[in-house]
């Protein structure tokens, strides 16, 4: 994505990359890599079992698959995430298992897989820290593990909670303080008050009867500061939440998110994917092969914020846009990427 002169906003393809053989599901950016001169790098994952570590070359500037990662799981690999290091990858697979790989120097070694979901994992996430991570599944459940040391992780708490298949589980970025996202049409917070405990419960759940989303919710993302909160819906919406985070960063106790503006009318079907970048732009992927991208309106703040839509590509993919990720350290100014694979991702 790149910021013109003329002040408007162009997407344009760099390049498909080809390698997988079934549809992508997911991507996630090396925060470590892409910035201070360092080559960037992305990990993508598929119905085909595998996942595939791509890099930017310097010279030429095109992305090639730099590793494979396979043999591990042995169903679909539905999510990844990378720790805060850069040194660890997470893999969650409808296989009911969690793997994790660690780099050293380029090779990717499985160090470690997670057991303990029923059935398929559907999402996987590191706090800030990266010393918990949580994973959730079509088993209703959110587990949370913590990292000790030489690669083990230990579980130190099972949330029930959910009525349905839980779609997605997203640390807050400064705070430990962990929300999911589910089939049920909810979503719910989860918090422990005392960090040292293993007390988690649920603090607060979001539904259609506080202004919630009123179908199965697809994926959540913060905005930089950590105030803001955006979820994506099969009810076609996109809506925006904000807590008193100071409060909670301050130890004055838990705060609610409340809902503060809803973005509707522009996708017609799902809308499976949607992240804030640090600049605040929102990006939307969804089964009707478009990216959407909006950013916060200055008009008309009476009533509360508003949203408009900032650029849209049609077709941006042959099939459903399953996953949208900006670039670390993107900017109006960078290049800001927004991955095309040939396999409906």
């Amino acid at each position: 994505m790149e910021f013109l002169d003329d002040g408007n906003y162009e997407l344009r393809e760099i390049q498909t990359l080809e390698g997988h053989t079934d549809r992508v599901w997911s991507l996630a950016w090396k925060p470590t890599a892409g910035v201070d001169g360092v080559a960037p790098v992305f990990a993508s994952c598929s119905g085909d079992k595998t996942v595939r570590i791509w890099e930017q070359s310097a010279s030429s500037r095109s992305w090639n698959c730099k590793a494979v990662l396979e043999e591990m799981h042995t169903r679909t690999v539905r999510s990844c995430a990378w720790s805060p290091s850069g040194k660890l990858l997470a893999t969650a697979s409808f296989d009911a298992t969690t793997c994790i790989w660690e780099d050293v120097g380029g090779d990717y070694e499985c160090v470690a897989t997670l057991e303990g979901h029923e059935n398929e994992v559907k999402s996987v996430s590191w706090n800030a820290s990266g010393t918990l991570l949580a994973t959730c599944g079509r088993d209703k459940s959110v587990w949370i593990w913590e990292v000790m040391p030489g690669n083990e992780f230990e579980c130190v708490s099972v949330l029930q909670g959910h009525a349905q298949d839980v779609k997605m589980v997203q640390w807050h970025p400064t705070m430990d303080v962990l929300f999911s996202c589910s089939y049920d049409n909810t979503i719910k917070v989860w918090w422990a008050e005392d960090t040292d405990s293993d007390n988690w419960h649920c603090v607060q759940t979001i539904s259609e009867s506080n202004n919630g989303h009123s179908s199965t919710i697809w994926a959540l993302s913060f905005n930089a500061k950590g105030d803001k909160l955006v979820s994506c819906s099969d009810d076609l919406t996109i809506k925006i939440w904000g807590a008193d985070i100071t409060r909670m960063q301050s130890g004055d106790g838990y705060a609610s998110w409340r809902h503060l503006c809803t973005i509707s009318g522009y996708h017609d079907r799902t809308i499976f994917s949607v992240h804030w970048s640090r600049e605040g732009i929102i990006a939307s992927g969804a089964a009707d092969d478009s990216v959407q991208f909006f950013v916060e309106s200055k008009d008309d703040l009476i009533d509360g914020p508003s949203y408009k839509m900032l650029l849209k590509k049609e077709k941006a993919h042959d099939m459903d846009v399953n996953s949208v990720q900006w670039s670390p350290g993107c900017t109006h100014q960078a290049f800001c990427y927004v991955v095309r694979m040939p396999v409906n991702l």
